[in-house]
């Protein structure tokens, strides 16, 4: 099991964001991100927002960085994938 973070390229509420994500289970990807202090409202059904403030400790607590289209791949690998036009009335 790993957990990835992206580069933090997505623009909102002032900063750039990046994605959080396990490629095996929302169980570890709930954990690790309690550890870090990554707070539950970040979590978009398959992944956590963070900001790009926290990519640096999210790495040095074992998160591998990884381009976006990999983290999607890996992502969509693990089952764990909620697509766009599946998101409507889940959130």
């Amino acid at each position: 099991m790993t957990i990835l973070v992206d580069d933090p390229l997505w623009p909102a509420h002032g900063r750039l964001w990046a994605h959080l994500v396990s490629d095996a289970s929302l169980d570890e990807l709930h954990a690790f991100a309690a550890a870090q202090d990554i707070p539950r409202r970040a979590f978009d059904l398959d992944h956590y927002d963070v900001p790009a403030d926290a990519v640096p400790r999210l790495l040095a607590a074992g998160a591998e960085k990884v381009g976006g289209k990999e983290l999607t791949r890996r992502l969509i690998g693990s089952g764990l994938r909620i697509r766009s036009r599946d998101r409507r009335g889940l959130g």
